[in-house]
């Protein structure tokens, strides 16, 4: 049976009330379908937000239990970041990396065993090329009684190595090694340019540990170290950094943020500078590459160093006692010196006349202020078969003498 206007009624009364309940129904399923669609769109968030996390599209971290309002205010980052950090540092490092080796010490075990042993290990500097080999820089303490010295190479590879020649007064020595697999050469900076404060990268092998890099700073240009060899003593000039150089460190690289080699690590010159057996810390040392240059150049080519020789045993004016002193009859004005104590037979001194008791003052017109200071300048400034003059008093008068200088290496 079915239903009309004329059913419901003619008058507008009832047809307004027909109306407003048919919107009424409408707007009551728009509501629900709205509350459901609500409620499933949740539950889909929290299947799928850790899946879309992982991938990166949905970046936060949704948690399925109670969250106080620090944790809504600050939600969570669950994305993987890499960093590709590229620096001066790290560019440096990359550079010279490959031209420093390791340097190993070998010996025999004993007399009748051919088998050689690893004594000892340092680091050294690949600073030439040429198409038959390749030349390493290190300290010589680092090679110093070896029967035997093997490099090994940035990749691992080891090469013998034949010694070319040591200095045991500035603590290097020089190495050849056949080229071929020798990718890498470092080159060499300016250490007369540095300033204080400025990056210093040292690499080596300090403890074994191939390719360590540590870093700092120059603390020092100019730092003068005693250093004693065969009953020689000099000031040597060191650069001071307090990058960390560690036995094993030795013969390594002081690098610029160029990555030039602007110094040859030498933990033996630290142990001397920090004047004690107790471990120090931010205190390194390096012969500036500026004064290992020549004395490369030298053992390179000779073999070794021939520096000036006077041919006497002589001690320091202000380390004679008092009586003795007045024995000299030195004038009054004569404060420093170096008082003969022994003079060797056929020796430039012997061949010149000096004697046993003569207080020399001056040479080359250079006064003498004490026994390593004078011992630095002979080293440094004059040259084997050089002739000088020397400034001597003998019983309070003054003699000068003209002698030919000898020479002596020091390996």
């Amino acid at each position: 049976m079915g239903y009309d206007d004329n059913q419901i009624g003619n008058d507008p009364e009832s047809k307004e009330k027909s109306r407003q309940s048919h919107e009424t129904r409408i707007r009551g399923g728009w509501f629900f379908s709205g509350f459901v669609g609500a409620i499933v769109g949740m539950v889909c968030l929290l299947i799928f937000a850790p899946i879309l996390s992982d991938l990166g599209v949905f970046p936060y971290q949704v948690s399925t239990g109670a969250q106080n309002s620090s944790n809504v205010s600050n939600p969570t980052f669950n994305r993987q970041i890499n960093v590709n950090v590229t620096s001066s540092v790290t560019q440096a490092v990359d550079k010279v990396s490959p031209a420093v080796v390791a340097v190993i010490n070998l010996q025999k075990a004993n007399f009748f065993d051919n088998k050689y042993t690893e004594s000892g290990i340092g680091s050294g500097i690949i600073y030439k090329k040429d198409n038959q080999y390749a030349y390493v820089v290190t300290n010589n303490h680092v090679v110093s009684g070896a029967e035997k010295v093997e490099v090994r190479l940035n990749d691992q590879l080891k090469t013998n190595a034949t010694v070319l020649g040591k200095d045991a007064l500035y603590d290097l020595a020089v190495l050849r090694i056949p080229a071929k697999n020798v990718k890498s050469v470092a080159e060499f900076g300016n250490s007369s340019e540095l300033k204080r404060g400025e990056p210093a990268i040292a690499i080596g092998n300090p403890l074994g540990f191939s390719g360590s890099v540590t870093e700092g700073i120059i603390s020092s240009t100019n730092r003068t170290i005693p250093v004693e060899s065969n009953n020689a003593s000099i000031e040597a000039q060191v650069l001071q950094t307090d990058a960390a150089i560690n036995p094993g460190n030795s013969g390594g690289a002081l690098v610029n943020i160029a990555g030039q080699v602007i110094g040859i690590n030498s933990s033996k010159i630290a142990s001397t500078g920090s004047g004690t057996d107790e471990g120090v810390e931010g205190i390194g040392f390096a012969i500036p590459i500026n004064v290992a240059k020549p004395v490369i150049s030298k053992l390179e080519k000779n073999g070794k160093i021939e520096r000036p020789m006077l041919g006497v045993s002589i001690v320091d004016l202000s380390m004679v006692p008092n009586e003795e002193v007045n024995q000299l009859q030195l004038p009054s004005s004569i404060k420093t010196g170096l008082v003969v104590t022994d003079v060797q037979n056929s020796s430039p001194a012997a061949k010149s006349g000096l004697e046993a008791g003569d207080v020399i003052t001056k040479i080359n017109g250079h006064e003498i202020k004490s026994y390593i200071e004078f011992s630095t300048y002979m080293y440094t400034q004059l040259r084997a078969g050089q002739t000088v003059t020397i400034d001597f008093y003998r019983m309070g008068k003054l003699h000068h003498s003209h002698l030919k200088l000898g020479s002596k290496t020091f390996s």
